[in-house]
């Protein structure tokens, strides 16, 4: 395993262990965060523990012409119930993925930490959020890492059911009509799975991260 002192450099993901973890140490400053995400790398690890740089393989992914929306939540779509913003409040959005209660977790991957490093890289423009309303009451949204092509997603919420659902189709219809390449979701589960998602080897998802938007 590789450690991380000062200099922004990470080793090739091809040396990455069987669970995806490549490297460990290092910062969260802005332009090491940048150099992972378009290395295909991403921080992942809990408070109290070193910061853990993750490459898994295989990667999962949603190709956005592949997005799959039900029957029921193309009627809740048409009824208007939710109301989309984009870059809104970005901190609510992260804050609110850190503090939702998840089946199966004791606690957050997203400390106090990986907020304000994220916090800065959205004043730069790099990090993005969607916002999803009922009335004045957030109730759902994602945040990401924009990378131009591919637009790296971290995290969801929903407070209300189908809130997260509508701000992830709302974030894949946007980028499809940006023409982006792609939409990294890291790693398996199967919600994700259910909208479209699904696994491809590491080396195709580098190979469409290493081209340029047309």
């Amino acid at each position: 395993m590789y450690y991380l002192s000062a200099p922004l450099i990470f080793p090739p993901v091809s040396e990455a262990n069987a669970d995806g973890i490549l490297a460990v140490g290092g910062d969260l400053s802005p332009e090491r965060l940048q150099l992972a995400y378009k290395s295909g790398i991403f921080p992942w690890f809990e408070e109290g523990e070193p910061i853990m740089w993750w490459s898994p393989n295989p990667r999962m992914v949603l190709f956005l012409d592949e997005l799959i929306v039900s029957k029921s939540m193309r009627n809740i779509l048409n009824r208007n119930i939710f109301k989309v913003t984009f870059n809104l409040n970005f901190r609510a959005v992260i804050s609110n993925c850190q503090n939702i209660k998840r089946d199966g977790q004791n606690g957050t991957w997203i400390t106090n930490d990986m907020i304000e490093a994220y916090c800065k890289l959205h004043e730069l423009g790099i990090a993005k959020s969607v916002e999803v309303w009922q009335g004045d009451e957030l109730v759902g949204g994602l945040y990401g890492v924009d990378l131009e092509h591919v637009f790296c997603g971290e995290s969801m919420f929903s407070t209300v059911s189908n809130a997260s659902k509508v701000a992830f189709i709302a974030l894949v219809n946007q980028l499809k009509a940006a023409n982006y390449k792609l939409l990294d979701c890291q790693v398996y589960n199967p919600h994700l799975e259910s909208l479209g998602c699904r696994e491809i080897d590491r080396e195709e998802f580098m190979s469409i991260l290493n081209v340029s938007k047309k």
